[in-house]
């Protein structure tokens, strides 16, 4: 039995990691996304305009970041993780402040180095949270970072050049005010304690995975794998395209928004995605809450459906039509990062680790969305973006609707006659560490 000072000393580190998980992944932020508020709209290059450009740069570095981290994290031993951390974010700032120096549009390359730092940082900070009883708890407040961090830091952006600092600037300039912030946030998660006996035991162990093993993990379960790598895929490119083209999508929703609008109306984003996908650490049990996670990412394909055909039957303003887009996109992203691929292994009770399944579904979501990026170009002028976006939505939702039924019918299957007890006791790891079949 477990004393009430226990109890609220458990609580405590709780509190306190998922402080420091958000603080953390919240400042990486400021050293990514603050240079999409800017319009840099007086030059272009081959036809492609500089913004679309940089942010080409930027997600083509991010997205090979994604592929070199499904080894690197892996195989990253725990003790690493706050020093990597602070060595990729230091990098990605070294290119901030050189790209003002360089002429255009050359200094694109170094947004390029920016997203292959900063790729690999969500990894490293997962990789504290994950195996754990509570770790949906930990991951949605983690995610909750990246949607309140993605509007917030366009707005410290967007203040910083009505301040007057230059468009070239800025980045740096933002970097600057998130940098402090970011080192305390991970000295205070390089503290976080291992997962406890009875946290391998109700989510089995979390071990670092050589390549014949990573291999290995995702033969077994390949088809049900590569089905939600495609509905991530298509997920991950439409929230880009909805975070990286805020401005133009706002501008073609026909409002003009202010600083703050991006601030708010990602407020209330979080607030649903992190009360839903947060809940699902109340469900002991990880066959339950598995299939639960897939029903949430349906939800959210649903409401993007809901959504579009009501701003297309002028049933909803364009307010209301960026915040449920954005849940709708948030819930089965979130959901993919809290507990699809988490209660996955507790519930296969395999070997492995959290970060190397993420870090395969984010490879190719980002390789998706450089493809999108490069298409869009191709195929549509940029002041129709908004039209672009909406037929990507629906396409989205018919390919991801299929894959999320599938995944469904393959996982359910498979774990119809698998059963987990989490309540089991241990008094030796050697009782989590076990996979059971599956």
């Amino acid at each position: 039995m477990q004393t009430d000072s226990t109890v609220s000393a458990n609580r405590s580190a709780m509190i306190w990691t998922v402080i420091a998980a958000f603080s953390t992944y919240f400042c990486v932020y400021g050293f990514r996304k603050p240079f999409t508020s800017a319009s840099f709209d007086d030059s272009a290059w081959l036809g492609i305009g500089f913004k679309e450009l940089l942010v080409i740069a930027q997600v083509m570095g991010y997205m090979l970041s994604k592929f070199i981290g499904i080894k690197v994290i892996a195989e990253m031993p725990p003790n690493r993780r706050g020093v990597g951390i602070i060595v990729l974010v230091m990098t990605a700032f070294a290119a901030l402040i050189i790209f003002p120096l360089v002429p255009r549009p050359f200094n694109a390359i170094c947004l390029f180095f920016n997203g292959l730092a900063l790729g690999m940082t969500f990894g490293l900070v997962l990789g504290f949270l994950e195996g754990r009883r509570c770790t949906e708890a930990l991951t949605a407040g983690l995610c909750t970072s990246f949607i309140l961090a993605d509007g917030v830091t366009k707005s410290v952006g967007a203040w910083l050049l009505h301040a007057g600092v230059s468009e070239s600037w800025m980045p740096a300039a933002a970097g600057c005010v998130f940098l402090l912030p970011l080192i305390v946030s991970v000295a205070v998660l390089s503290g976080v304690p291992s997962p406890s006996l009875s946290d391998q035991a109700a989510r089995s162990v979390r071990e670092t995975l050589n390549r014949q093993q990573r291999r290995n993990l995702y033969r077994r379960y390949a088809m049900g794998l590569t089905l939600l790598v495609l509905m991530y895929l298509v997920v991950t490119v439409l929230r880009s395209l909805r975070a990286d083209f805020a401005p133009q999508l706002w501008s073609g929703l026909g409002i003009d928004a202010i600083p703050s609008a991006y601030t708010y109306s990602e407020l209330w984003v979080a607030l649903g995605v992190i009360c839903v996908n947060g809940g699902a650490v109340f469900i002991r049990n990880n066959r339950t809450a598995f299939f639960v996670s897939l029903a949430t990412c349906m939800f959210g394909l649903l409401l993007m459906a809901i959504t579009l055909a009501g701003w297309q039957t002028q049933q909803i303003g364009g307010f209301t039509f960026m915040v449920m887009i954005g849940l709708g996109l948030y819930l089965p992203y979130v959901a993919i990062h809290t507990t699809v691929f988490e209660r996955m292994l507790a519930m296969t009770r395999e070997r492995g680790n959290l970060g190397f399944l993420m870090y395969v579904a984010d490879a190719f979501g980002y390789l998706g969305y450089v493809g999108v990026m490069i298409a869009k170009n191709l195929i549509t002028p940029s002041d129709t973006l908004l039209v672009f976006f909406i037929n990507a939505c629906w396409i989205a939702v018919a390919i991801s609707g299929v894959a999320m039924l599938a995944t469904w019918l393959y996982f359910w299957k498979r774990s119809r006659h698998y059963g987990d007890d989490p309540d089991v006791e241990v008094s030796s790891p050697s009782i989590a560490t076990q996979p059971a079949a599956f």
